[in-house]
């Protein structure tokens, strides 16, 4: 199903739409912050979900081999920020949350379906995956998504599109003695010196 629907989207080869949105902190995270990395920036349609919990926890998992592999990875929902560090904390969740409340930014991805004229409000979260490369362009838009290994599948595409081999899923994850991911660990550190 994803892979199907990845090659059949028309965003692939587009310079990536700009944005700026608050973090799980309240703090602005633009498109522009990550000039010069990969960025996965992926859209699902609610905090603490089974299944966009399962994606959030999964790219917490594999995080570190995306930052080695120069890629940094965002998720965006209509939640709020305060939902967001809620949903954070309960998973010791390492990537980073964007609040899209007027779904302008997932509109713009193709991630959200609009609903009615009268009622344009009750449309929905298109659950969906693009990867930017450093230059800004679009090289891959996943229009729908099967949670669940879905990290993984992403990892590879990224390590193929970099020319890398691909080594093979991740172990599970493990958690410090402070119940912490080692990527939320890393998130609390890199906040301190407020730093992505």
């Amino acid at each position: 199903m994803e892979s199907a629907a990845a090659e059949r989207s028309t965003l692939v080869g587009r310079q990536a739409p700009r944005f700026t949105l608050p973090d799980q902190n309240d703090r602005p995270v633009a498109l522009d912050d990550y000039r010069g990395r990969w960025l996965v920036l992926y859209f699902y349609p609610k905090d603490d979900t089974p299944d966009c919990t399962c994606q959030a926890t999964e790219f917490t998992d594999l995080l570190f081999r995306f930052r080695d592999m120069n890629a940094d990875v965002v998720g965006v929902s209509e939640d709020s920020p305060a939902s967001h560090r809620k949903f954070s904390e309960k998973h010791g969740l390492g990537i980073y949350l964007l609040s899209d409340p007027d779904h302008e930014v997932m509109a713009l991805y193709g991630a959200w379906a609009a609903g009615s004229p009268a009622d344009p409000r009750q449309g929905r979260t298109i659950r969906s995956t693009v990867m930017i490369d450093p230059a800004g362009t679009i090289r891959r838009h996943w229009p729908l998504v099967a949670p669940r290994g879905h990290a993984e599948r992403v990892r590879e595409k990224l390590a193929q599109l970099q020319g890398r081999p691909s080594s093979g899923a991740w172990p599970v994850r493990q958690k410090d003695q402070r119940g912490m991911s080692p990527g939320y660990a890393g998130m609390i550190h890199r906040s301190q010196g407020d730093q992505r």
